[in-house]
């Protein structure tokens, strides 16, 4: 017994040592062991991934000389010290990741005059959003999008607005940005059509390419982007007919084709875009009859037209767009009456008719437009008295303008109202130039003169009697 004790007692020294010199088993699934760090290991929060901070450093160096970035901010996503103009988001990964980008103008930063369009933000894997205000405005540059270089999934927003020096075509490229959903590429300097890959974007919601040099017509492929809600293609030299696809946009609430030089009518698709809200139309070579559908939408506010030559009679459908808040007609060469049906546009704040060809009497029910707040019927062919009582002129006040219609007056118990360029009703067009006479001038019209010769005649002929 005292020999096994002797043996026994080093053997489990032994063994107690041994589990502090072997290699602990991980019980982990080997294909998730590089996805749980040991609990004592510290996360990589707050920092960025090397790759995506070394493309970020050569985005701004490229962009902005207001600081040297690197230095000032060697982690541009820290919380407390993050760049101007930079969103950040914690990915999967727990490294910190840039999200937006702004550029342009203070408190972001700025952009010098040999920057140009860095198409090295598609390479920042988790970039949802973009932004160039006022950026590229001396240096030429273009817009480009790499072509076999996947796009960030996340991107949903680009927009480039007021850079003078952008020109150039709208790149085919543009439709590798798969889910992208705003695309914003206003008051920029660029030329060609509109490209038809763009219409491939089937995420998108708002299309604005307005105050462009773009030429060609608009595609027919326009009725594929479903989900569209807000378009702009305004101040463009954009030619042909709307298509008749734009009444597939069922979701559309807003569209502005103003100031290009568009041909042909409104097209009869226009009636099934329920959800309008908004469409502006002018300043083109629109012309012809409107669609007969046109007051099926009950949901516009707004119907900007004035600046074509459509030389039709206003359309009484006009008066049953009971929502609308805006109407503008003006220069369009309508003829014939205003149709009493205008009227029942209760909630109508601005009329715009000038300078067409209208006649007959201001309708009556007018003078209860209630929300009216500008109403402009100058340079026609109406008549008659103006409708409207002292309230409403004064109301209104210089917001009224029914001048260069030589046959509409104003009731007399109404001359005291603002100027509103119409006569009183039984003068001429010279009676507001007669002054009435002064309390020292003679009633009787004589010059007081002529008075004084006339008495002392009388007093000498009474002499002369006096003495026969």
């Amino acid at each position: 017994m005292h020999c096994f004790f002797s043996l026994s007692l080093p053997l489990i020294l032994l063994l107690l040592s041994l589990p502090s010199s072997i290699p602990s088993v991980s019980t982990t699934n080997p294909h998730h062991a590089n996805k749980q760090p040991p609990i004592n290991a510290p996360k990589p929060i707050n920092t960025m991934a090397p790759s995506e901070a070394e493309a970020l450093f050569k985005i701004m160096d490229s962009m902005s000389s207001d600081q040297n970035w690197r230095i000032s901010h060697p982690n541009p996503c820290q919380p407390g010290s993050s760049w101007p103009g930079i969103e950040c988001k914690v990915g999967n990964d727990n490294y910190l990741h840039v999200s937006r980008l702004d550029f342009g103008t203070p408190p972001n930063p700025t952009c010098k005059k040999t920057a140009t369009f860095p198409s090295q933000i598609f390479a920042l894997p988790y970039l949802q959003s973009v932004f160039f205000f006022n950026c590229f405005t001396h240096t030429k540059t273009t817009l480009s999008v790499p072509q076999n270089r996947a796009s960030p999934a996340s991107f949903q927003q680009l927009s480039l607005r007021s850079n003078p020096a952008l020109v150039g075509p709208i790149p085919p490229q543009i439709s590798t940005l798969k889910s992208l959903e705003i695309l914003t590429l206003s008051q920029n300097r660029l030329t060609g059509p509109i490209p038809l890959e763009i219409f491939s974007l089937g995420s998108l919601v708002h299309l604005d390419l307005s105050y462009n040099m773009l030429t060609g017509t608009i595609p027919y492929q326009l009725g594929s982007l479903r989900n569209l809600q807000g378009l702009d293609l305004s101040y463009n030299m954009l030619t042909g007919p709307i298509p008749n696809t734009i009444g597939q946009l069922g979701l559309l609430q807003k569209f502005d084709f103003s100031s290009n030089s568009l041909t042909g009518g409104i097209p009869d698709g226009i009636e099934k875009l329920s959800l309008l809200v908004f469409m502006a139309l002018s300043n083109n070579k629109l012309g012809g009859q409107f669609p007969k559908g046109l007051e099926k939408l009950q949901s516009l506010q707004y119907l900007i037209l004035d600046g074509n030559p459509i030389h039709t009679p206003l359309p009484l459908e006009f008066g049953k767009l009971v929502k609308l808040q805006e109407l503008r007609l003006a220069d369009s060469g309508y003829s014939g009456t205003i149709p009493e049906s205008f009227s029942q546009l209760k909630n109508l704040s601005t009329l715009s008719l000038q300078n067409n060809r209208l006649t007959g009497e201001i309708p009556v029910g007018f003078g209860s437009l209630s929300h009216i707040y500008h109403m402009n019927l100058s340079r026609n062919m109406l008549g008659g008295v103006v409708p409207f009582n002292s309230s409403f002129l004064k109301r209104l006040g210089r917001n009224l303008d029914l001048s260069g219609n030589p046959g509409l007056c104003l009731s007399p118990s109404e001359a005291h109202s603002l100027k509103i360029g119409v006569d009183v009703c039984g003068k001429n067009n010279n009676a507001s130039s007669i002054q009435p006479w002064k309390k020292s001038q003679a009633p009787s019209g004589l010059s007081k003169p002529l008075f004084l010769f006339t008495a002392l005649c009388v007093w000498g002929l009474h002499q002369m009697l006096s003495l026969v």
